[in-house]
């Protein structure tokens, strides 16, 4: 392997490359020659010159080997910058045997992981090279892990915010109109308040409705209280069966009037799912708020939200899996909206406070368990929206 890199490289490897500290400029070349041949090699001649090349390649570097002897300031000083700047990076010194008392405290106050000693140990340098270069790239896939999950979290939450202010505020109109339309009753009346109402039974169909989307908002908020209480549990996360999760759907969602004879299913090819129940069921309570929401304008003579479990392939040559397919005989997807539906937040539906960001959530939900969301539409002739799951472990 060449002792540098190019900018191709570096876009696509990560935290890959060696970089080697002396003052000597002979020993950077012997140590570029030597090990170029297995690793990426970066050379620097000071620590100055080493805190530049960081500055400028830090998300290349994996492994800081720098020697501890140099003029204005020594190696230790280097690594427990690198440390705190650079925490990714796995740091080695290079000390002759006079230095070792200070090498060692270095080592005990955590600037240092591991020494090497003077003249160096071809394969002894070669063994500590590759444990640090797998310690420092498990390292940052491990940091690159918690920022993913940070930022799922951060989006879940948001997200999670959005569809429970969305019945709450529903249930403040409901309940401002009510306020509105009740009328004083005189004093010494019979103790009976007095709503009036514009037809009969809509002050009875608001309160039903408000107590709907109440409960709808309870119930999200309760299934993520339990999440976070059961992420302090040793135990796995119980079963999920799919069936399970459209249940919950058919008795939670808030329809409204007679909306929920809409949603049907088909629930015979059952399968378990991964993943935990909070997040899977915003997934599909979004998609089949999508789908009522794209009938609700102009319904056909029978509108239908058609929920399906099964097992197929996303793609051709691709290998089966379970599936949960949510259909509507809606007016479908414009073509021009329905490539680009997943990967960035369109909204047709923006006047009424929509957001575009339901399906970009649900791809990266289903991203994050390692499955795939797939959507289909042709003009007048509905949508189906496709959860793929991956092959449960063997």
């Amino acid at each position: 392997m060449p002792a540098d890199d190019t900018p191709a490289m570096r876009s696509t490897l990560g935290a890959h490359a060696i970089l080697m500290v002396d003052d000597e400029p002979q020993a950077c070349k012997w140590f570029a020659r030597l090990y170029g041949n297995e690793f990426v090699v970066l050379t620097a001649g000071s620590v100055d010159e080493a805190l530049a090349v960081l500055s400028q390649r830090g998300h290349d570097v994996a492994v800081l080997l720098t020697d501890y002897a140099m003029p204005a300031r020594d190696g230790v000083a280097l690594l427990s910058e690198a440390r705190q700047s650079f925490p990714h990076v796995a740091r080695l010194l290079v000390s002759a045997y006079a230095d070792k008392d200070v090498a060692m405290s270095a080592v005990n106050q955590g600037h240092v992981e591991k020494i090497l000693e003077k003249p160096l140990d071809e394969a002894l340098t070669r063994q500590a090279l590759r444990e640090a270069l797998a310690s420092s790239q498990e390292r940052a896939r491990e940091r690159a892990l918690l920022e993913r999950r940070a930022a799922t979290l951060r989006e879940t939450l948001g997200f999670l915010a959005h569809e429970v202010t969305t019945p709450l505020a529903t249930v403040q109109g409901y309940l401002s109109a009510m306020r509105e339309r009740h009328r004083d009753t005189p004093e010494g009346g019979d103790g009976v308040a007095r709503i009036q109402e514009h037809k009969p039974g809509d002050v009875l169909f608001m309160i039903e409705a408000a107590q709907r989307r109440a409960e709808y908002a309870q119930s999200l908020v309760s299934t993520f209280v339990q999440t976070a209480r059961d992420a302090y549990q040793s135990d796995s996360a119980p079963s999920l069966r799919a069936s399970d999760l459209v249940q919950a759907v058919h008795d939670e969602y808030p329809f409204d009037h007679d909306e929920a004879q809409w949603l049907t299913s088909d629930l015979e090819a059952d399968f378990v799912l991964p993943g935990r129940r909070d997040l899977l069921y915003l997934v599909l309570c979004t998609l089949v708020k999508n789908a009522v929401l794209a009938l609700r304008p102009n319904p056909p003579p029978q509108p239908n939200v058609h929920i399906v479990l099964g097992r197929e392939a996303p793609a051709p040559g691709l290998p089966l899996q379970a599936a949960i397919h949510v259909r509507d005989n809606g007016p479908g997807i414009p073509g021009e909206v329905l490539s680009r539906l997943t990967h960035e937040p369109l909204t047709t539906r923006a006047s009424a406070g929509g957001s575009g960001m339901g399906l970009v959530f649900c791809r990266r939900v289903l991203t994050s368990l390692g499955g795939a969301i797939v959507v289909r539409s042709e003009a007048g002739q509905g949508a189906t929206v496709s959860l793929y799951f991956p092959p449960a472990p063997q």
